[in-house]
């Protein structure tokens, strides 16, 4: 199943090329107050909630994906982890280019870790990415993404996919210099999430997808998740072994090499295997 969000916060099934209403299906979660949960409740409801969606996506009438604007299709991830240099490609490339490692040492992921990106910097595919500051590299990062459905902590690699509820294509934009990734990569609009949430059977092998992205037509960067330095199950071990999952958590699994830079008037395209392509318009901050 292919689940967007667009609109005003209205929920939608994507078939070819079309998009199902299912907004009503919301009114069937669990309501709540406050303090209200830090976790995404659609996701956290998504498998009971099939059924009742895809009932409502047959009785619905098309809308062609052409006239709406898709909304980033989580809408309350608690966090969004993301993974450092997890392809060795550009591992070498970043301890290389003094534009990209800004004197900082560049370590190995095992070493170093993963990190956390603000909430505040997710968007869709719709908005535009905004140069915040242009004075400044600013570069794009094709990454595949993990949308956890099952909280855990101490998750094995083993049962780590029992814990994913689907995949998204995703955009880890980058300001070049010497401050910490979490600030730097925090931006507003600075986290591109889309075109939609493709559930996990959507994705029969995720140790093996095919991902390209084009600046301008221009092809930067090709790979394959088979090159992952640490792959999807040991991500989430690795992740869980820090702080508990929650279901809508992001997990921004790296990108490879290509990294480039882009300006106000480029135009990103992202293709990303079973899940879909993403078009994502840069402009400056402000600009209308």
């Amino acid at each position: 199943m292919l689940l967007c969000r667009f609109g005003s916060n209205q929920l939608g099934v994507v078939r070819d090329n079309n998009v199902y209403e299912v907004t009503k299906v919301l009114s069937d979660l669990p309501q709540y107050s406050y303090p209200f949960p830090t976790h995404d409740v659609l996701i956290a409801n998504l498998d009971s909630s099939r059924p009742r969606i895809q009932q409502l996506a047959s009785q619905s009438k098309p809308i062609p994906l052409s006239q709406i604007k898709l909304l980033a299709p989580v809408a309350n991830p608690g966090k969004i982890i993301a993974a450092p240099v997890n392809y060795l490609k550009h591992l070498e490339e970043a301890r290389t280019d003094s534009e990209i490692h800004h004197s900082n040492q560049v370590g190995e992921i095992q070493r170093v870790g993963l990190f956390l990106k603000a909430t505040s910097s997710l968007i869709g595919v719709s908005e535009p990415v905004q140069i915040a500051h242009p004075n400044r590299r600013n570069d794009h990062e094709a990454e595949v993404v993990v949308v956890i459905g099952k909280a855990g902590r101490n998750i094995s690699a083993k049962n780590a996919m029992e814990h994913v509820a689907g995949f998204c294509a995703g955009l880890d934009m980058t300001t070049r210099g010497p401050e910490e990734r979490s600030m730097r990569k925090s931006i507003d609009t600075y986290s591109v999430l889309g075109p939609w949430l493709a559930t996990a059977d959507e994705v029969p092998d995720s140790s093996i997808l095919n991902f390209r992205l084009t600046v301008n037509g221009e092809e930067r960067q090709k790979a394959n998740t088979k090159d992952l330095v640490i792959d999807i199950p040991h991500l989430i071990e690795f992740a869980s072994s820090f702080y508990t999952l929650h279901p809508g958590d992001l997990i921004y699994t790296g990108t490879p090499e290509g990294v480039g830079t882009v300006n106000p008037g480029d135009t990103i395209v992202m293709e990303l295997d079973n899940v879909g392509n993403i078009t994502v318009k840069v402009q400056a901050l402000g600009a209308v």
